[in-house]
């Protein structure tokens, strides 16, 4: 098509690697080389002696949880819940202690997640074994969380089975691209007035979203792929000051030459594995 003719809408909102033509269309996202577009800006020179783990999440984790919970505008008391225990998640969840929150609250069904975010003192929520918005109105009083992040995205599954298979045959059928069962729980569990921020990845259409409890109860939603630049120099301090430790999410270790293993760890969650740093 030409440019004259180009919908502003279809432009790549941001270059990611690995990510499809959606944002950019640049490779090598996991490979071990990578064409470095732009290094004079996107490449940052670490100054201080933080190891190489301790910055190794930098790059996308670590700016895109700590963004799910700068998007709340979280003030000092707030109950914040958090979708997904994976390494965005546990981050979303240690930024908005970070910036104030009374009470943090995770959500998800993988016992060793729901773990990891135990130790950190955070209450855990087993979807498949409970009802999310109950037992959020219960640990809240009855309001709800003031704050509720995403940090799911489109691959959601759902406690309640026929839930689930009603989205994978829209799927199936091609109605459907995206299972916002996580998105549709934080809007409807969260308090009137409150923030839903979204940093899991959402890419075409669904459906059922429930716009008139979005609207009717003032809910504000907020969301955007990660700012990384925005949060990648001002985050090393919080490491500094022990604020953030980026490394309580690393459970394998591997060579490089390992990369397949690594993962079917993921991938499969298996070995209890929440996030394989891989080594040259």
């Amino acid at each position: 098509m030409p440019a004259s003719r180009r919908s502003s809408s279809a432009a790549p909102p941001a270059g990611i690697y690995g990510y499809s033509h959606l944002t950019g269309g640049f490779a090598g996202g996991q490979a071990e080389y990578a064409r470095v577009v732009f290094a004079d800006v996107n490449a940052l020179k670490i100054e201080s002696d933080l190891s190489d783990e301790q910055v190794l999440f930098l790059s996308d984790i670590l700016p895109t949880g700590y963004m799910g919970a700068d998007m709340c505008d979280i003030q000092d008391g707030d109950v914040v819940a958090v979708w997904g225990a994976g390494p965005v998640g546990q981050f979303a969840m240690d930024s908005a202690r970070v910036l104030g929150a009374e009470k943090v609250i995770a959500i998800d069904k993988e016992t060793y997640r729901l773990d990891m975010a135990a130790a950190q003192v955070y209450t855990t929520v087993d979807f498949e074994d409970t009802d999310v918005r109950s037992a959020l109105l219960e640990l809240t009083g009855g309001l709800g969380p003031d704050k509720c992040i995403d940090a799911v995205g489109l691959e959601a599954t759902h406690g309640a089975s026929h839930v689930h298979l009603y989205d994978r045959a829209k799927q199936a059928v091609r109605s459907e691209t995206d299972r916002p069962h996580a998105l549709r729980q934080a809007i409807m569990s969260c308090r009137s007035g409150g923030v839903v921020s979204v940093i899991g990845v959402y890419g075409g259409m669904i459906d059922k979203f429930p716009a008139g409890a979005w609207m009717n109860r003032s809910l504000t939603l907020r969301t955007g792929q990660s700012h990384v630049q925005k949060y990648m120099k001002p985050l090393p301090g919080l490491t500094e000051q022990g604020k953030i430790d980026p490394t309580r999410v690393i459970t394998h270790r591997l060579p490089l030459t390992e990369a397949p293993t690594g993962y079917d760890l993921f991938k499969n969650k298996k070995d209890r594995c929440e996030k394989v740093v891989l080594k040259p």
